[in-house]
């Protein structure tokens, strides 16, 4: 059976950390869901690329996700205003799937509440936040603990997706 993988959506993501997963999971043979805030019909890139969404944050049920993905970009500043799009972060993560982020996708990590004694990296302009929410943070392209995944920027894609599959199998 096909690992189901929600990847989500706000304006202002970065491209390569949304594009470069969802095409990477698709080819693994996960089913790939594209869940957004619901807030527009399509989510500008931070160069304007739109994206559209498949669900609504409010309308995606946690518990048919194997494994979520945070991009990053500015979108988390958006998606962590969106209290349906953090408990989605939250329940999956406490029904022991993956969580995923990279970049400034820490914030939703932050938000959802769940890097209390965890390790993780992020960008580096984030790393007092992650810090100020309980995490060690570990300058390295990507750290796995437990069901939590994180990465720093679009030159980890290949580590960070690596780890993800690793974890869904």
């Amino acid at each position: 059976m096909a690992k189901k993988v929600a990847i989500l959506l706000e304006e202002m993501y970065n491209e390569y950390e949304f594009i470069y997963p969802y095409y990477r999971f698709k080819e693994a043979g996960c089913e790939v869901t594209v869940v957004g805030t619901g807030r527009r019909e399509a989510y500008p890139s931070k160069v304007g690329l739109p994206a559209k969404e498949d669900v609504s944050a409010v309308n995606a049920d946690p518990a048919q996700f194997d494994a979520v993905i945070i991009p990053g970009g500015f979108a988390p500043d958006f998606m962590r205003r969106d209290p349906a799009m953090v408990n989605l972060v939250r329940k999956v993560y406490q029904k022991g799937g993956v969580v995923a982020s990279i970049c400034h996708g820490g914030w939703m990590l932050a938000s959802a509440g769940i890097l209390k004694g965890k390790k993780a990296t992020s960008f580096f302009a984030i790393k007092d936040d992650l810090i100020n929410a309980g995490a060690e943070y570990v300058d390295q392209e990507v750290v796995v603990d437990g069901n939590l995944v994180t990465s720093r920027m679009p030159d980890d894609l290949p580590a960070f997706c690596r780890a993800v599959l690793g974890k869904i199998g």
